[in-house]
C-alpha cells in the first residue's frame, strides 16, 4: 500500500484505520473526482496542442512568444498563436494573402507579374517610388526603385565581375548613404544572384541557374535577368530571353511586364557568350541585349532586399495607395 502519487488523497485512500467512515467516504469520492478532472485536463491540453500544430503547422516559422514568457518553439508557438499572444505575421506574409501572388515554379518564390500589378510601396520617403519584384520564402522581400536613379557605367574597366564593378561599390556606398535613416534600417544583407549566363537561350530554368551559381551577399543591387522575364504575365510569348529578343515586339512583350521601361538600364547579370566584359541590360519593347560594362554609363534602377521583420501598416499596393511598412 504503500503508492506513490502527487497527490495527498492516495495517502488517505491507503488509509487503514479512520475514525469517521462518512467521512471516508466523502474524502474517497472528492478524490476520484479530483483525479478524474485531472485525466480530462491531460486530455484536452493534448488535444490542444495537437490541434494548434495541425492548423497552426510552423515548420519553417518561428513564431514570437515573447508575450507569453515563453521560449519559441513550434508547439509553444502554435499554441501561443491560437490564444492570439503571437505578433501578425511579417509583411511577406501579408501580401501573398492579400494579393495572390504568382508562385515561382523554379525557385521558392512568388513574383508580381503583368502590365500593371499592386505592387507599389512607399520607401525611402518616396510615395510609391519603389515596388516589388518578389517575396521569398524566408519571408524578405526585394523591392526595386520604380524610376531611374542615377546613370552610371557598369563598371570601369572591362571586367564583369559584379562583386568588383564600380556600380556594386556605388550603390553600397554613396547611393545607400544617400538613404533615409528608416530606409537604411529596413534593407537586410542578403544573397544576391550574379552569376553570368548564356544569353539567347531558351531554356529558363538553365539560366536560373546559371544565375544562381554564384551569390553575393550584400545591401544593394538591381535585377537579374530572369527577374525581368519572370514579370512577364505571358510566359508563353515571352519567357525566355530568346523569345523577347527575336520576338517581343510581335508577341506584345512590353504590355505586359511592368518592368519594362522606355529607355536602357542595367541588370546586375553579366553575359559568359562572349569573352568577359559584357553584361545584360533591359532595353524598350521589354527586351535584352549585351552590353559592353565599361562603354557609357546607363541607367540604374537599385534593389533591395527587406527585412522579414517588417510589417504592413497601410496601403493596398496601387499607385496611389501604396504598401506603407513599419
Amino acid at each position: 500500500k504503500n503508492i506513490t502519487c502527487f497527490f495527498f488523497f492516495c495517502d488517505i485512500l491507503n488509509m487503514d484505520k479512520i475514525g469517521d467512515v462518512k467521512m471516508k467516504e466523502k474524502i474517497k469520492e472528492f478524490a476520484k473526482q479530483y483525479l478524474i478532472g485531472f485525466v480530462l485536463g491531460v486530455i484536452t491540453a493534448i488535444s490542444i496542442s495537437v490541434i494548434a500544430a495541425t492548423y497552426f503547422p510552423s515548420g519553417d516559422v518561428t513564431y514570437d512568444n515573447t508575450e507569453s514568457g515563453l521560449e519559441s518553439t513550434n508547439v509553444q508557438g502554435a499554441i501561443d498563436e491560437l490564444y492570439g499572444v503571437c505578433f501578425p505575421p511579417s509583411a511577406g506574409d501579408q501580401i501573398i494573402e492579400d494579393n495572390g501572388l504568382k508562385k515561382d515554379p523554379y525557385e521558392c518564390r512568388y513574383f508580381f507579374t503583368g502590365a500593371n500589378p499592386n505592387n507599389y510601396i512607399t520607401f525611402n520617403d518616396e510615395k510609391a517610388g519603389w515596388r516589388i519584384i518578389s517575396v521569398e520564402c524566408d519571408g524578405t522581400i526585394k523591392i526595386i526603385k520604380d524610376t531611374y536613379a542615377f546613370s552610371s557605367v557598369w563598371n570601369n574597366s572591362l571586367n564583369s565581375d559584379w562583386k568588383t564593378s564600380f556600380l556594386n561599390t556605388y550603390l553600397n556606398n554613396t547611393y545607400y548613404n544617400s538613404l533615409s535613416n528608416k530606409a537604411q534600417s529596413q534593407i537586410v544583407i542578403h544573397n544576391f544572384s550574379i552569376g553570368a549566363v548564356k544569353i539567347n537561350n531558351e531554356d529558363l530554368g538553365s539560366q536560373i541557374n546559371e544565375e544562381n551559381s554564384q551569390k553575393y551577399s550584400t545591401k544593394l543591387g538591381t535585377a537579374t535577368l530572369s527577374e525581368f522575364i519572370r514579370a512577364n504575365s505571358n510566359m508563353t510569348g515571352c519567357g525566355s530571353d530568346y523569345l523577347l529578343f527575336y520576338n517581343g515586339i510581335k508577341n506584345g512583350c512590353k504590355e505586359t511586364n511592368w518592368m519594362d521601361e522606355d529607355w536602357y538600364w542595367w541588370s546586375i547579370t553579366a553575359n559568359d557568350s562572349y569573352s568577359s566584359g559584357y553584361a545584360v541590360i533591359f532595353y524598350p519593347y521589354a527586351n535584352i541585349i549585351n552590353y559592353p560594362v565599361n562603354y557609357v554609363p546607363l541607367e540604374v534602377k537599385p534593389a533591395a532586399y527587406l527585412s522579414s521583420e517588417i510589417q504592413i501598416t497601410g496601403g493596398t499596393g496601387t499607385e496611389s495607395n501604396p504598401y506603407t511598412f513599419g
